[in-house]
């Protein structure tokens, strides 16, 4: 079987009997490992002690007191951020029952950045023994921003950091231990080069071809329906449409910030302008093989998707819009 997306850390984790990822020792130290929390020289005695202790015994109780100790304000906001979100990860069995929490009860003060994490290795989890490149390039958009520009009459979309040539966000420890290079070559993905994904995964330096009707947005809308699927247990259908007329609106999800506006604006009846139309980038039908699985409100009808770009030309997928956007009964399918 071929191995992707390294730097995600899925090497780190345990299964539980049910197929789902558990919290490691390996896996937090990999987290205290980060660049934020790296001890400066003029660290004070409090943070050194509670860096040390934390890597012998990560999963040990952090009094407030302990962080409150800690001389540099920026430290101190840096590990309390970090140790809310290792509780987090520890309160429930699995990482998939933390994101559901997280993304249901309230994100709070926990970064962006490790949201997408979560998505990431949950993702390499849900496509293990995939082999169509097409799908695992597609699944990068739910957790990594994409630059979309029209191309001979083709949308192509590329990994945003990768194109600007520099990280955001300081180098993960793993990612530093790979040697992933900052900036990359683009190239887009197609079958002829499809075979060098494998070795390219962590580079993130392939484009994907988002034009309605073609391969890139029907494998996105297969990684969508296995997302479902493994975080909420319920079988569902994804087919990407090219339009939408005479369609009964009954419920719909925008899977980003755009297309919710743009939903919302369907929703009551609106027309859409052309910058409107012009920012979507895909639309899907979702329907449940087991219409029990709907809530009332759904019955048999399908759900929509609609997948949009920003102003600027960005993509900025919101996995969790589908976990807590969807008409499904057994919320609480993961544990």
């Amino acid at each position: 079987m071929k191995d992707f997306w390294l730097s995600c850390g899925h090497l780190l984790t345990d299964h539980d009997p049910g197929g789902r990822l558990v919290v490691t020792d390996e896996l937090l130290k990999a987290y205290l490992a980060r660049p934020e929390l790296r001890l400066h020289p003029d660290a004070c005695a409090a943070e050194r002690r509670l860096c040390e202790t934390l890597f012998a015994e990560p999963q040990r109780r952090v009094a407030t007191e302990e962080i409150a100790a800690i001389a540099d304000a920026d430290a101190r906001q840096n590990w309390e951020l970090m140790i809310a979100f290792r509780d987090r990860l520890l309160r429930d069995k699995t990482l998939e029952a933390a994101y559901l929490d997280l993304v249901r009860r309230g994100v709070g003060s926990t970064p962006p950045l490790f949201l997408d994490q979560l998505v990431h290795v949950i993702l390499r989890n849900v496509l293990d023994g995939c082999e169509d490149p097409f799908m695992l390039r597609a699944a990068e958009l739910l957790f990594r921003p994409q630059r979309l520009t029209l191309h001979e009459g083709s949308l192509i979309a590329a990994d945003a950091e990768t194109i600007a040539g520099s990280r955001t966000v300081p180098l993960s420890p793993l990612v530093s231990m790979l040697g992933i290079p900052a900036g990359a070559e683009i190239d887009v993905l197609v079958d002829d080069n499809a075979k060098t994904y494998w070795e390219r995964s962590d580079l993130f330096d392939m484009a994907i071809d988002l034009t309605a009707g073609r391969r890139g947005l029907a494998a996105l809308g297969e990684v969508m329906s296995r997302w479902v699927r493994h975080m909420l247990s319920v079988e569902v259908e994804i087919e990407p449409l090219t339009e939408m007329h005479n369609v009964e609106f009954t419920w719909y999800v925008g899977l980003d910030a755009e297309a919710t506006r743009i939903g919302n604006a369907l929703w009551n009846g609106d027309a859409l302008d052309e910058k409107s139309r012009s920012s979507v980038v895909g639309l899907y039908r979702l329907t449940f093989a087991d219409a029990t699985g709907a809530t009332e409100k759904i019955g048999a009808n399908p759900v929509y998707l609609i997948l949009a770009m920003s102003p600027d030309k960005v993509l900025r997928m919101k996995p969790q819009n589908l976990l807590t956007g969807l008409p499904v009964r057994r919320l609480e399918a993961v544990s």
